[in-house]
């Protein structure tokens, strides 16, 4: 399969502030003190360094393989939010046929 996209991620922390390259908001301003779950966000990239815009980014659960998707917004942001602290996760995107190399992100 064709090499085409890039996907950046971002594992944030409840207690972690965001990379201002995600997002403007602070989704930690938001979140309960006692909730200890976690977000992964990030943006989905052409070779060109261009956001894509409804990309499809695949998120895997390691430990129950479920897969939870996303579908990029206009700047080709993502988030998945209320997940495990004690599970690493693989993401990786598609579009048009392209794919990503898959990334595990560890939100300990």
């Amino acid at each position: 399969m064709k090499k085409l996209l890039a996907i950046v991620a971002a594992a944030l922390a409840f207690s972690l502030a965001p990379l201002s390259a995600f997002s403007a908001a602070d989704p930690a301003a938001f979140k309960d003190p006692q909730d200890h779950t976690r977000i992964l966000m990030g943006k989905v990239f052409n070779r060109q360094d261009e956001p894509l815009q409804k990309a499809v980014v695949y998120l895997k659960n390691t430990k129950s393989l479920a897969v939870k998707t996303y579908i990029t917004d206009s700047d080709g942001g993502y988030h998945f939010p209320a997940l495990s602290p004690n599970v690493d996760y693989e993401v990786y995107a598609e579009y048009n046929g392209a794919r990503s190399d898959t990334k595990t992100q560890r939100l300990r």
